[in-house]
Parts: C-alpha cells; structure tokens; sequence
C-alpha cells in the first residue's frame, strides 16, 4: 500500500470521518468473555432451551443479564435451537 503524505485531521475532514474513531481501540471486556463461555456452555448442555430460558438460567445463577445481551452473543456464535 502506497503511504501518502497528509496529516490524519486532513484526511479525516476530505472523508468525512470523526477523528476520534480513527484513534478507537476496542478493550475486551472479561465479564462477557465469562458470560459467552458460560452460554455456550448451558446451550451444549440443554440443546432444546432457546436464549431466553438460558437468560433466566443465567440469572438465576446469579449473572446480572438481560436477554438483548444474550441474545447478541446467541448470534455471535451462530447457536440455534435444533428443529423437532
């Protein structure tokens, strides 16, 4: 790739990008690292229970979750309930 030379902010300013989301580092976040660990969990092991008895599961247990969280992560890695 050809590296031309002009300052971020101009650059930014001709595309129309906020300056800061160039500069945006994601940090993970070990709860839901946790929390994605133990819904893949309780969906190998209850196959038949879809992301909203696995969020009563969950809190239940104890993890302070709503379903919109686990639904996210539900697809995110692709599980799904298996047809009767």
């Amino acid at each position: 790739m050809k590296k031309l030379n002009f300052s971020q902010r101009r650059v930014c300013r001709v595309i129309g990008q906020v300056r800061s989301t160039q500069r945006y580092i994601s940090v993970a976040n070990p709860f839901k690292d946790r929390l994605r660990i133990r819904i893949i969990e309780l969906a190998k092991e209850y196959g038949r229970y879809g992301y909203k008895t696995i969020t009563s599961m969950l809190q239940i247990e104890g993890w302070r979750v709503g379903k919109e969280i686990v639904y996210g992560i539900w697809r995110q890695e692709g599980l799904k309930v298996p047809a009767k």
